[in-house]
């Protein structure tokens, strides 16, 4: 890894409206590239905005291609990688939710959530892969969500080599305050485990299909000390300096990293499915 000044979003994003989350995320691009960000991240779903009311029919008379297209324009034209999510429609059935990565020179590849809350599983098709990005010898892992209370998923992006773990959220529940609490019970537990950097942010304010989201940002260095936040009702933008030799200091040391004292040959009730 190389030092990386990253940035993480707030960002109200109105379920269907295309082209305004497009030319909001064009905004943050271009102040993110005067303030020298390498990496920029959105919220889940931040392109078409958050639904639970047939997000498959969301495009209207757009396109998920169309939109990566426009992402893939902003990335390039202001030369920093951009992390943003979509409803990825599928052939003949529910859509993903996906978060694509779009760099400078194109599209290095996309995430699409393996673990979908109650709700969503009625109306989205989980992924069912857990992938690593490689950009400018950074690594980097993307977990959505509902998904950080998987402890498994990091755990997987961090064998793999990721270095810096992006958790965007799409999550309505409680006030910035008791999403903060919320977070600081779980998510700095995925950086201390792992030795990673972790970067989160939530989409922020009500939409008109009636969510209201608290607007949060974290930013945790690998030994899970918080080092960049925002809380609040507003939209913001947090940026944040990532240092090799903050991670380097704990994947050093023989005590602080956990990762390769692992003993998976005790871990197969793991994969045996539920139990009881």
């Amino acid at each position: 890894m190389r030092n990386v000044r990253v940035a993480a979003v707030c960002m109200r994003s109105e379920a269907a409206d295309i082209g305004g989350n497009l030319a909001k995320t064009a905004v943050f691009a271009e102040r993110a590239s005067r303030m020298g960000v390498d990496i920029l991240c959105f919220p889940e779903l931040s392109l078409t905005g958050y639904s639970l009311r047939e997000p498959g029919k969301i495009y209207g008379g757009s396109s998920s291609e169309a939109v990566l297209e426009k992402v893939l324009g902003i990335a390039r034209e202001k030369g920093l990688l951009i992390i943003a999510g979509l409803v990825e429609p599928s052939d003949g059935g529910r859509p993903f939710i996906t978060q694509i990565v779009a760099g400078p020179r194109g599209h290095l590849g996309s995430y699409r959530k393996t673990h979908l809350s109650p709700k969503e599983r009625r109306q989205y098709r989980p992924g069912d892969r857990i992938d690593v990005f490689s950009y400018r010898d950074i690594n980097f892992g993307i977990t959505l969500c509902y998904e950080a209370h998987f402890p498994e998923i990091s755990t997987v992006m961090a064998l793999k080599g990721a270095e810096i773990i992006f958790i965007p959220h799409a999550s309505p529940r409680g006030s910035p305050m008791e999403k903060n609490q919320s977070w600081l019970r779980h998510l700095p537990c995925r950086a201390f485990d792992n030795a990673s950097f972790v970067v989160a942010c939530n989409q922020v304010g009500r939409t008109k299909e009636g969510y209201n989201f608290p607007g949060i940002v974290m930013v945790f260095d690998p030994t899970g000390r918080l080092m960049g936040h925002y809380r609040g009702n507003h939209e913001k933008m947090v940026v944040a300096d990532l240092k090799k030799r903050d991670l380097e200091e704990v994947r050093r040391h023989s005590m602080r990293y956990f990762i390769p004292n692992r003993r998976p040959e005790l871990y197969r009730d793991l994969c045996q499915g539920q139990t009881g």
